[in-house]
């Protein structure tokens, strides 16, 4: 609950003061008043040890906005020292709810420009994060064209760790197709942010550590989750965007301190630029800051729990999903060959069964004719409804691929459908792999989209729908005279309320996030959606990397990491990759009908053990005892801490691992618990694994037989006691 009840905006003081507020589980002090902006001075768990030292002069403004006519002083090509957002002054603030949250609305005004400023804070309950936004308008006559506006800047890590630059490290990630989440821990020094001893040149550095993305593939090249962590692992900053669409993070130092700066699109990095006026406002796209008193695994818990919050009353029952896809089908599903499939995934366990790519497809050339989406005569004589129901006789939900937003350029829509109603730059259609690109700003784009999803639903039962995305229109589009950048950012602000209103309709939908794998993993998308495919990784060795970081980024309930066991593995391959999937949302694929009964009763053991899981999975915090994993370690782990008390672990050893591992589990360290293999168990036929819990120690040791397979990978619990 907020600490004060509703206050009134206030002239701004003669004074600078300090304003407390927060929930259950954050703190945050802010700078106000006074000939300064307003500053974010100190975030904090609530009850976090000790108190920090706030320095006001140390503070960078809680909002940096650049205008054109305005600009930065000095000039660099930072997100930091805008006129603007040195001219902010405090207004005001208002203490409210939103629902289960308590929100703080800060409002400036910067009366050379007329802009007015509020920022908003959320906290949710049991949470130590908040979420954030600004919102910028102009008071008076006229306009003002904004280039750049930052969602937050702070610099409080700085007093809440107690550490200097020199005793910090950034934790940030790559990704790319079939390479997703590959995470690096580097001393900020080490990251470009140069000691130029700033006092004697009497201006701050110009140097940053810049990330951005690109385009409408948020997660394409980078992460936009990161986190700022004491050396000695003593205190954490961690942040995501919460944006399906480009976006900008930077570190820097100042003259006094240093800033991170959180953005959405800006005018260097994306064409994007929009006019504000009295009638006219700006938003920005939402972040999450949140905080621990420990290292990387306690900032990705704390982001963890402002994820689950974010995604408050739109739980479901974690279903296990058989997807005809992945080293199966692979784009070309015909009713022959599902029908034995949809047998052996119910005979397995699962729950739904999604029909992939190709199910529209006549010629073979489907991808550049998509855009109808009307089931394949050729592929299913007896129409797709005898699949659809073929699944429901079976016990089982039926799903489909969809890519909602493009067009192929040989589909009939490319022409139904208005000129308006596809991006555009200079007055020519965008096209991309062969595709155009839906604008959901038009009502035509948004009337076709409904009208296909709500018939799909009506004509043939649809319970589940994979939506995938796989290209991206470059930095926008410009019809109607906008920076294409502004295009792209509204666009994506209207595929989000398409969303919305969809699920609004079908509420008993359930809707996975795919983007040639994990390529728009952010949680403008997952806060609305059920599932994420983690990756299109086709080996079984290169997944574990993927499927260990994944939970870095996205909830463990909702990482959907393929497990494609085959009937031409051994048993210890078919562990391998269904251990994949277990800890996760288990996505299962794999020709399961061509399988023995040996076989296909340790994917069907699989399935179980997921099932009995599921319900921890949806609580626990993610850890990762060797480290996030880099893409050629030997052996891979990662871990779950339930609330109840027990410890999950998935361990992978691929070749070149040696026999023996060690495996530190600090949560449970002094504690005696008793180490158990919960897959593959007893009877599967692969090998025994040696375990000792060393409770001084906090170290699970482990061995694997001598002369035992390269690749081979359990599921592990510690059990408390």
């Amino acid at each position: 609950m907020p600490e004060h009840s509703p206050a009134p905006a206030s002239p701004t003081p003669a004074a600078r003061a300090q304003l407390a507020w927060g929930s259950d589980a954050v703190r945050l002090v802010l700078g106000v008043g006074g000939d300064q902006p307003v500053s974010l001075l100190s975030l904090r768990p609530a009850g976090a040890p000790g108190q920090p030292t706030l320095d006001d002069a140390a503070a960078p403004p809680l909002v940096e906005l650049q205008a054109l006519g305005h600009g930065r002083f000095p000039g660099s090509h930072r997100y930091a020292d805008t006129t603007v957002g040195a001219r902010l002054r405090y207004v005001g603030h208002t203490e409210s709810t939103a629902g289960a949250d308590a929100e703080l609305r800060v409002e400036q005004a910067d009366d050379t420009s007329g802009l007015r400023v509020a920022t908003v804070f959320r906290a949710s309950p049991g949470a130590p994060a908040v979420r954030v936004w600004t919102e910028v308008a102009l008071a008076g006559p006229g306009q003002v064209r904004l280039t750049a506006v930052s969602s937050v800047v702070t610099g409080a890590f700085l007093a809440d760790s107690g550490r200097g630059v020199d005793a910090l490290d950034v934790v940030c990630a790559d990704s790319d197709w079939v390479a997703e989440s590959r995470w690096r821990r580097v001393p900020l020094r080490e990251t470009g942010l140069v000691n130029i001893e700033p006092e004697t040149h009497h201006h701050p550095s110009r140097s940053r550590f810049p990330v951005t993305s690109r385009s409408s593939w948020s997660t394409g090249e980078r992460l936009p989750t990161g986190a700022v962590v004491a050396a000695d692992d003593s205190w954490a900053l961690a942040w995501q965007i919460e944006h399906n669409g480009a976006w900008h993070w930077e570190l820097g130092e100042r003259r006094v301190g240093a800033y991170l700066a959180l953005l959405g699109p800006t005018d260097i990095e994306h064409q994007w630029s929009t006019v504000v006026t009295a009638e006219r406002g700006f938003r920005t796209v939402p972040v999450s800051l949140a905080v621990a008193a420990g290292g990387v695994d306690a900032a990705f818990g704390a982001l963890t729990r402002q994820r689950r919050a974010l995604r408050a009353g739109r739980s479901e029952a974690l279903p296990v999903i058989f997807n005809d896809y992945m080293n199966t089908l692979m784009g070309s599903p015909t009713t022959e060959k599902l029908l034995p499939l949809i047998d052996a995934a119910a005979e397995a366990g699962a729950e739904y069964f999604c029909v992939d790519a190709g199910w529209y497809d006549e010629d073979g050339r489907w991808w550049d004719s998509v855009g109808e989406w009307r089931p394949s005569t050729t592929r299913f004589p007896g129409g797709l409804g005898e699949v659809m129901d073929r699944v429901r006789e079976r016990g089982m939900v039926p799903g489909l691929w969809l890519e909602p937003e493009v067009v192929g350029v040989r589909s009939t829509m490319a022409e139904r459908l208005p000129a308006e109603a596809f991006f555009q730059r200079r007055g020519e259609r965008v096209v991309e792999h062969g595709r155009y690109h839906l604008d959901l700003r038009h009502p035509a784009a948004r009337a076709h989209v409904d009208g296909i999803v709500d018939g799909l639903i009506e004509e043939f039962g649809v319970g589940f729908f994979k939506f995938d995305y796989n290209i991206m229109p470059g930095p926008g589009t410009d019809l109607g005279g906008a920076d294409p950048g502004e295009g792209l950012l509204d666009h994506n602000r209207a595929h989000l309320a398409w969303l919305d209103a969809l699920l609004a309709r079908h509420p008993g939908v359930l809707i996975e996030n795919c983007a040639s794998g994990a390529m728009r993993m952010d949680y403008a998308m997952l806060s609305r959606l059920h599932l994420q495919s983690t990756s299109d990784q086709q080996d079984p060795l290169l997944y574990p990397p993927i499927a260990a970081a994944a939970p870095a980024s996205v909830l463990p309930e909702q990482a959907g990491n393929w497990a494609y066991t085959q009937p031409e593995m051994t048993v210890e391959e078919s562990a391998f990759t269904l251990a994949t999937g277990i800890l996760g949302r288990l996505y299962l694929s794999g020709y399961l009908n061509r399988m023995a009964p040996e076989q296909l009763a340790l994917v069907r053991e699989a399935v179980a053990v997921h099932k009995d899981l599921r319900a921890s999975i949806a609580t626990a915090l993610p850890f990762w005892p060797l480290g996030l994993a880099g893409a050629d370690e030997p052996w891979v782990a990662t871990g779950l801490a339930v609330p109840a008390g027990e410890t999950l672990l998935t361990v992978w050893r691929r070749p070149g691992a040696s026999a023996e591992l060690a495996v530190p589990v600090p949560g449970l360290r002094g504690v005696e618990a008793r180490p158990e293999v919960v897959f593959p168990g007893p009877g599967s036929g692969a090998a025994d694994w040696s375990l000792a819990w060393d409770a001084e120690r906090g170290v699970l040791d482990l061995t694997v037989p001598d002369g035992g397979p390269a690749a081979t990978a359990r599921v592990l619990r510690l059990r408390r006691g």
